[in-house]
């Protein structure tokens, strides 16, 4: 399966959450129901996953921990604020560069519109 159809039913997936769900709930309970949903399509997906960082050649003990990486190919960050702001998108596309991944779905659940709350942020590729 390619990007563009994992894009498929993770977008399909955030629609069924949120229509479940609605705004307003913690970022963990999206994240939780989202898993689910994505498991349910067929899906294989990690959660939490934590990446390292290697800075010039030296692996740095802190990581960062992607929120859902789906058929290890796709990122989800998932979001639950008021609104998103310019680092969520460039926090996005940093978990894109160091892990070599070519496709990032940032979605925010605390929003009227979920179809204006979904944005795909493309490996090498500034929107």
């Amino acid at each position: 399966m390619n990007e563009n159809e994992i894009s498929f039913y993770v977008r399909k997936s955030i629609f069924s959450v949120y229509n479940e769900l609605g705004p307003g709930l913690l970022e963990k309970v999206y994240e939780k129901a989202l898993a689910y949903e994505l498991k349910s399509n067929g899906l294989n997906l990690k959660t939490q996953v934590q990446i390292p960082v290697n800075y010039k050649g030296v692996l740095i003990e802190t990581s960062f921990i992607a929120d859902i990486i789906v058929e290890n190919k796709v990122i989800i960050e998932i979001k639950s604020i008021p609104e998103i702001s310019n680092v969520h998108h460039k926090q996005l596309l940093t978990y894109l560069k160091l892990t070599n991944l070519k496709l990032g779905i940032l979605v925010n659940f605390n929003t009227d519109y979920i179809d204006k709350s979904i944005i795909r942020k493309i490996n090498g590729i500034i929107e």
